[in-house]
């Protein structure tokens, strides 16, 4: 999917892998129009974070798997 097309905060919950980082909500992937200002998220200590505008919950994958 190219940059800026995916629809921003569709879903609830995203698998993100290390490629991802640093991370943001709404993602490098997702059109930004109509979405809620641009965040940074510190997922990589847990390995989760929540989104603080839409609650969307990001989701670290083990690479090494």
């Amino acid at each position: 999917m190219s940059q800026g097309t995916q629809r921003a905060n569709t879903k609830r919950i995203y698998h993100v892998s290390a490629k991802d980082l640093p991370l943001s909500c709404p993602t490098k992937d997702m059109r930004v129009w109509d979405a809620h200002p641009k965040v940074y998220l510190p997922i990589e200590a847990s390995g989760k974070a929540v989104c603080p505008y839409c609650d969307a919950e990001f989701i670290l994958e083990d690479n090494d798997k």
